[in-house]
C-alpha cells in the first residue's frame, strides 16, 4: 500500500451503496486503499467489510476506533470478521478520541487515556493473533472462556494508532504496528513524529512502524476558495490540544495551513514531501470538499502516484 484515500458518503440517501461505488471509482483510478472514519454513525469495520467484499485488490481500513466506550473482546471480534471477509486485506486503526466525544456521548469520564491504550492494545493484539486472552488490567479486563477466534483471519490484524504526542507515539511503537498521524505536516513528521515512535519499536524489538499519513488535501484551480472552505471545516481541531500541537510543530498557525490545496504539480510535491518526511503510505481525507469533478482529478493524481512511489 503507498496511496489511498478516505470515503465520505454520508449525505448519499444510503450511505453504504455510496461507499461502495466510491470505492470501485478510487481503485479503477489506481488508489491502493480506502479508509474509513468512525464516529457515531456507521460502523466502520463492518463498512470496511462491506467494501473489501465488493472490490476485491483493495485494502480497506478504519481510522480510527476511539478505546473508549469499546473493548477488546469486541474490537477483536468486529476486526477479525472485517479482516476473513477481506481476505486479509483489512487494517484496524485506534484512537485516544477526544474529551468533550467521551463523556458527551458515552457518559464516562475521559480519564488515563494513554494507560487505557496500553492495556487496549495489550489485550487486543492477543485477541487478533492467538483468538484468545487473558489479560487483567487496571482499566481493562479480556479473558475468554471460549475461543475468540474467528477462521479465515488466522494471519491477524494490523493495529495501528492515531497517535501524535509523545505518550501516544511510545505506546504505539511498543505495542502497535504503526501509526496514523492526522494534521500532522512534513515538518512535525520527520522532526518529532517519526523518530520518537521509530525510536520506541526498536527499543521494543519491533520491526520498523508503518506511518499512514493521513492528509487532508484536494486538487483543484480554486485554491483560495476551497482553503477558505477547508479552515471552516477543520477549525473544530484547532480546540483540541493534541492537534493544536501538531499543527504548531508542522509550522502552521491554522488546521487549514495543513492541508494540502493545489494543481497535481503542487499537491504531487507535497505527497514527495510526506513520503521524504518518512511516511510509508499517504492517505488523503477531504477530496470531496470542492465536487466530483476535483474529487476525480484528485484521486487520478494519487493514483498515478502509487505506481512512482
Amino acid at each position: 500500500m503507498t496511496t489511498g484515500v478516505a470515503l465520505n458518503a454520508t449525505d448519499a440517501a444510503n450511505q453504504i451503496d455510496a461507499t461502495v461505488q466510491l470505492a470501485r471509482e478510487a481503485a479503477a483510478a489506481g488508489l491502493r486503499s480506502a479508509w474509513f472514519g468512525q464516529t457515531f454513525g456507521a460502523d466502520s469495520p463492518q463498512l470496511a467489510a462491506v467494501v473489501g467484499r465488493e472490490v476485491p485488490g483493495l485494502h480497506v481500513g478504519t481510522s480510527a476506533i476511539p478505546v473508549f466506550g469499546r473493548h477488546p473482546l469486541l474490537v477483536s471480534s468486529q476486526a477479525q470478521t472485517a479482516q476473513a471477509a477481506t481476505h486479509g486485506r483489512y487494517h484496524l486503526g485506534l484512537a485516544l478520541g477526544t474529551k468533550l466525544l467521551t463523556e458527551a456521548g458515552f457518559g464516562i469520564p475521559f480519564e488515563r487515556p494513554i494507560a487505557r491504550l496500553r492495556e487496549f492494545l495489550t489485550a487486543l493484539r492477543q485477541l487478533t493473533e492467538t483468538g484468545t486472552a487473558d489479560f487483567h488490567g487496571e482499566l481493562l479486563t479480556a479473558t475468554t472462556p471460549i475461543p475468540a477466534r474467528v477462521p479465515g483471519a488466522e494471519n491477524g490484524v494490523p493495529l495501528l494508532v492515531a497517535a501524535m504526542g509523545p505518550q501516544a507515539l511510545r505506546a504505539s511503537g511498543e505495542l502497535a504496528d504503526g501509526i496514523l498521524p492526522y494534521l500532522a505536516g512534513p515538518r512535525a513528521l520527520d522532526e518529532h513524529i517519526v523518530p520518537a515512535v521509530t525510536a520506541a519499536a526498536k527499543a521494543a524489538g519491533r520491526p520498523a512502524p508503518r506511518i499512514v499519513a493521513l492528509v487532508h488535501g484536494v486538487v483543484t484551480d480554486e485554491v483560495d476558495s476551497v482553503r477558505e472552505k477547508v479552515t471552516e471545516q477543520l477549525a473544530f481541531y484547532e480546540q483540541i490540544p493534541s492537534y493544536a500541537r501538531v499543527i504548531e510543530l508542522s509550522g502552521a498557525l491554522r488546521a487549514s495551513d495543513v492541508a494540502v490545496i493545489g494543481d497535481e504539480k503542487a499537491v504531487a510535491a507535497e505527497v514527495r514531501r510526506y513520503r521524504d518526511a518518512g511516511a510509508t503510505e499517504v492517505v488523503f481525507s477531504g477530496t470531496e470538499i470542492a465536487g466530483a469533478a476535483d474529487r476525480r482529478r484528485t484521486w487520478e493524481l494519487l493514483g498515478g502516484l502509487a505506481g512512482r512511489w
